[in-house]
């Protein structure tokens, strides 16, 4: 069981969280999974980067006043046994002791590296893990707190985007097991950090904690995932731009990783990798409708007759084009992934064409000018390099998309009568996903144009 962000905003959340655990722990083994308090981790990212460009002991002590206020008030609502508070609050004071020097290093060096940037954003899954864990404890569950480290998840050293190492699920699975199955505890795990083998603290990227909790039940084979987030689970389109989008009540892993892969927020993109090799399904409830039976997520399910199946946008992003004659196709095309790989840059979407050289990358906004910049020394006389900025990349997703004629037509003829122009297509040859950038002016009306030529809102 994963929560995080809004879920876990407040003591009343934290503990309305708990009783739910306490609900499903009678009758199973548990282990929960969870994010920072919301809104933590961007406040420790922001504090990091001011105390590295402007050093302030003042800021520091009122920055970290506030994060102990915030704790200890979710501490002071969720446990309820005087013992139990007086111990997590002594854990907290360590850490935020911790946090306090961290700070004031990065200020008197003036430098943030991504190494310390890591360090310093796991502080808000290493402060409410302890507190979650004790409000269980207090709600006669017994628990106990794991950094990601602790539970097993060792990493490579790309701090910002770690990877786990080959073996980590042998070694989760020699840490975790006992808790549960002998020690019948249940492990409350920071999600979104793990650990370097020489014990410097990684994250997974930015909504990682969902990848936490896929790796966490591979290796303990467990049944089902359940992830806990503010919405019913997964909808025909983000309702924040489409009021109308449905719940889809089931949808493959396939499907489910092209849609966050394009934008769609409610899972981490990697996260459905590890839970994929053992065919255990991923179940999306909305923690404040716990009836609900959400969205599963699993290897085969049945095509009911829908094409496009949902829709995911990306409302900013830039384009990267690289174009030139008379060059290696192959040789160039090598060259511009391996620069971008180099330098942790991801790509969103490809399209090219192999008359003369034209080959165009959609990168994130914020990563753009970096590939611009290291794709620019590529320029000669025969090739050039050039960005297009505020794009929206909209894409329509569906297993039964395969086979079926004319959806292609559909979709661009529909943008047509809508006077919307497409600047860029993709298409994998397994025909589940097509892929298109607008400008970023048209992004949410092409979505919703798109949705209604599909007929996907509820009724």
């Amino acid at each position: 069981m994963k929560f995080g962000g809004t879920s876990v905003k407040d003591g009343k959340n934290i503990l309305y969280c708990t009783s739910l655990v306490k609900k499903y722990a009678n009758e199973n083994e548990i282990v929960v999974v969870v994010s920072a308090m919301a809104g933590v981790t961007d406040a420790l990212i922001n504090a990091a980067q001011k105390c590295s460009k402007e050093p302030s002991a003042g800021y520091i002590k009122m920055f970290t006043a506030d994060m102990m206020k915030k704790h200890y008030e979710a501490v002071e609502y969720a446990v309820k046994s005087e013992d139990i508070k007086n111990k997590v609050i002594y854990t907290l004071e360590k850490l935020f002791d911790e946090l306090e020097r961290v700070l004031l290093g990065i200020s008197y060096l003036g430098e943030l590296t991504k190494r310390s940037e890591d360090y310093i954003v796991s502080f808000g899954e290493r402060l409410i893990a302890p507190i979650f864990s004790a409000s269980l404890i207090s709600l006669g569950v017994d628990s106990v707190a794991l950094t990601g480290g602790d539970a097993g998840i060792i990493t490579d050293k790309n701090y910002g985007r770690a990877k786990p190492i080959p073996g980590v699920y042998n070694i989760i699975k020699s840490r975790i097991e006992p808790l549960i199955k002998i020690k019948k505890t249940v492990p409350v795990v920071t999600g979104f950090i793990g650990a370097a083998d020489d014990g410097s603290i990684t994250t997974l990227g930015r909504g990682g904690s969902d990848y936490s909790a896929t790796i966490i039940a591979a290796a303990i084979d467990a049944d089902e995932v359940w992830l806990w987030k503010e919405v019913d689970g997964i909808m025909t389109a983000d309702p924040k731009y489409v009021p109308n989008a449905r719940l889809i009540p089931e949808i493959s892993y396939f499907e489910a990783m092209e849609l966050s892969h394009f934008g769609a927020k409610i899972l981490h993109p990697r996260a459905l990798e590890p839970v994929m090799k053992k065919d255990i399904p991923v179940r999306i409830k909305n923690t404040f409708n716990p009836d609900s039976q959400g969205t599963v997520v699993r290897d085969k399910i049945e095509n009911k007759g829908d094409v496009v199946k949902a829709l995911s946008l990306i409302e900013v992003a830039s384009i990267i084009n690289v174009r030139g004659a008379g060059l290696d196709f192959a040789e160039t095309m090598s060259e511009v992934f391996r620069m971008l790989a180099e330098n942790k840059i991801n790509v969103i979407m490809v399209a090219q064409s192999s008359s003369e050289l034209n080959l165009s990358i959609v990168v994130d906004q914020k990563d753009a000018e970096k590939a611009y910049k290291i794709l620019k020394s590529l320029e000669n006389g025969m090739m050039s390099v050039r960005k297009i900025d505020n794009v929206s990349i909209v894409s329509a997703v569906g297993a039964g998309m395969a086979g079926t004629p004319g959806v292609a037509g559909r979709i661009f003829s529909a943008l047509g009568r809508n006077k919307i122009n497409v600047v860029m297509i993709s298409q994998s040859c397994s025909e589940y996903n097509i892929s298109f950038a607008v400008d970023s002016k048209d992004g949410v009306n092409a979505l919703k144009i798109i949705h209604d030529e599909f007929k996907l809102g509820s009724s």
